[in-house]
């Protein structure tokens, strides 16, 4: 017969052992977070990339060949080793067209005015096709294939979130669907450090996400003073995990998962 003291002692042996095994089960999710990178300077790059390993979060990447902070492009062959890594580590990818091109405005048949950012025709009006639009949501691919191995998944975001009818009809003809972000989802990472501290963005954050929200932010963004990532993505992160939310890539959204799944 086991004496009291020793049957206590088990008891509390017990209810510690499930005290454990309670925090080491997963929790149930309360609702999934959605979080996009587009590209931008770069000068975040590898932060973003160690914070979301280091929480186990899986994202959603939009790539566009923008200038870097190293001097280079964001998708030149000095950069494969990069997006290989976050392959391998099962983040999504889309395509923000190569030459990170501005929508201006629709015009009969199909066409539209646009308005490159990098590139050859860097800041000149042109005036495209819905096939021509295609074809540079396909180059990110194409390059991406060259750098990884791997092809983009069929999501695009145009740049500025910029859309219309003709543009939104060319991108669905290549089997491109568009993705956005939740209100509460702009990171404000392209505003004024000044007008909109990183402390205030990320409350906003924290305050106003909710359960299937996508989250835009930049992967460095060259005009902001005080970058936004260091001070607010990791915080957001462990923020959203304590109130009981999950992440994944738009591979899991329930608006992209039957075009991801093609």
């Amino acid at each position: 017969m086991a004496l009291p003291g020793a049957r206590a002692c088990a008891g509390l042996v017990l209810a510690a052992s499930m005290a454990v095994a309670q925090a080491a089960a997963p929790q149930a999710c309360r609702g999934t977070i959605y979080l996009t990178f587009d590209t931008g300077s770069q000068s975040q790059a590898e932060l973003i990339a160690n914070t979301l390993n280091k929480h186990h979060v899986k994202a959603t990447f939009f790539l566009a060949n923008e200038k870097t902070v190293r001097g280079d492009w964001s998708l030149d062959p000095s950069w494969a080793g990069y997006w290989k890594a976050r392959v391998a580590e099962g983040h999504a990818f889309g395509s923000h067209t190569f030459d990170h091109v501005y929508w201006q405005r629709d015009l009969p048949k199909g066409a539209m005015v646009v308005k490159p950012q990098f590139g050859e025709h860097a800041g000149q009006k042109l005036t495209w096709s819905a096939g021509q639009y295609c074809d540079e949501l396909r180059r990110v691919d194409t390059r991406f294939a060259e750098l990884t191995g791997h092809h983009l998944d069929p999501l695009f975001r145009a740049p500025g979130g910029h859309t219309s009818p003709n543009l939104l009809a060319a991108a669905k003809s290549c089997g491109y669907a568009h993705v956005g972000w939740a209100k509460a989802g702009f990171s404000g990472d392209e505003t004024s450090s000044e007008v909109y501290p990183n402390a205030v963005l990320l409350k906003r954050a924290l305050d106003n996400l909710k359960d299937g929200d996508i989250f835009m932010a930049h992967m460095g963004i060259w005009s902001r003073k005080d970058p936004w990532a260091p001070s607010v993505l990791e915080p957001l992160i462990t923020g959203l995990q304590q109130k009981g939310f999950c992440f994944a890539t738009l591979r899991e959204h329930p608006d992209y998962s039957s075009t991801a799944a093609k």
